[in-house]
């Protein structure tokens, strides 16, 4: 008999699972990252061989979700495109024409999800997590990470293996778990509710509806939240955690092709469509498709889509699409004892 409801218990889940949708916000300007996000939105910044949203969508593809709402703003057409062109999963594309906060982006999307669990996950952040295993609990979980600094996060409180309280942004935190970007949300009508409410009330925390309050009208209304500890959390809201993201992605995959003319020192990816020659690539260094580098040393760096690199050294730097970087070699005479640096 327990082999039964073992079973039967299984079979829910992963039918449960099937019908689990994923929401995954995505219409920001990514100012820090500026001047890359002039002409691309953030997430489809190319990261260890593919864009942001690229690695989240396989993410959430491998845990068995077959629907997903992705809600664009700025440049959302070049988001949509990417997804209808790689992506067979079954996406909602809903537009955020204001920028007034996370609990908004959430709330104007509330016609795409219905009952059944729904997991919410940032879109600028890649996350090394088993999903599977969060959602397994049947109860609402966020996933926390412990920092030194959490008040530039929204922080969970604890007490009694369950979340008392969550906070936006204190400026004296009670707490070092930040949340880092991924709800797991069992009743998400409750969680509309709540939101709405908000909006009714133009209830805001720094100018804007958070999501964080939302979920603590929630925990007021009786539901009950654990958190689900995250240690695979990886940024992407700046360069230079962009460059960090892209060497731990790169870490995880397999070794590249061997290319003729050309010293490849792992880990590094090189896209099948890009042209590359007479040069040295590596460690932690990302060509994308249809870029060019000839003659030209690159390591924990992003060359982009469509760039061009000739004669240079290219280190811990991102190169934007379709830029171009052109160097030139220098013929040097220097004496003994001297020292001679170039800039």
């Amino acid at each position: 008999m327990r082999g039964f409801f073992r079973i039967f218990k299984g079979i829910y889940q992963q039918e449960q699972l099937k019908n689990m949708r994923a929401i995954i916000p995505v219409a920001g300007v990514g100012s820090r990252l500026r001047p890359y996000t002039f002409t691309v939105p953030k997430v489809l910044l190319n990261v260890a061989g593919k864009p942001i949203i690229g690695h989240i969508l396989d993410k959430i593809i491998e845990a068995g979700f077959t629907e997903a709402t992705i809600i664009i703003g700025y440049l959302g057409e070049m988001v949509k495109e990417y997804v209808l062109a790689n992506y067979k999963i079954k996406v909602d594309f809903v537009e955020q024409e204001e920028r007034l906060g996370l609990g908004h982006a959430i709330y104007i999307s509330r016609h795409t999800f219905s009952d059944n669990p729904l997991l919410i996950i940032l879109g600028d952040t890649i996350f090394d997590v088993d999903l599977k295993s969060m959602i397994k609990n049947q109860q609402t979980q966020i996933g926390v990470k412990h920092v030194d600094d959490p008040r530039r996060f929204g922080v969970a409180e604890t007490a009694n293996g369950e979340i008392a309280r969550l906070v936006e942004k204190p400026e004296v935190p009670k707490s070092n778990l930040a949340l880092v970007g991924l709800y797991y949300i069992m009743r998400p009508q409750l969680l509309v509710d709540c939101l709405k409410e908000m909006i009714q009330n133009n209830t805001r925390t720094k100018g804007e509806f958070q999501l964080t309050d939302a979920l603590q009208m929630m925990i007021d209304h009786g539901e009950k939240m654990k958190t689900f500890s995250i240690e695979g959390w990886y940024d992407c809201g700046r360069p230079e955690t962009l460059l960090s993201t892209n060497r731990y992605l790169l870490e995880h995959q397999p070794l590249p092709q061997p290319l003729k003319g050309v010293l490849v020192q792992p880990p590094a990816f090189i896209s099948p469509q890009a042209k590359v020659s007479n040069s040295i690539i590596g460690p932690h260094a990302t060509i994308a498709e249809n870029a060019t580098v000839e003659n030209t040393i690159v390591r924990n760096s992003i060359i982009s889509e469509g760039a061009t690199v000739i004669n240079s050294l290219i280190e811990d730097s991102i190169i934007g699409s379709n830029a171009i970087v052109r160097g030139n070699y220098k013929r040097i005479n220097i004496g003994d004892s001297s020292e001679l640096e170039f800039y």
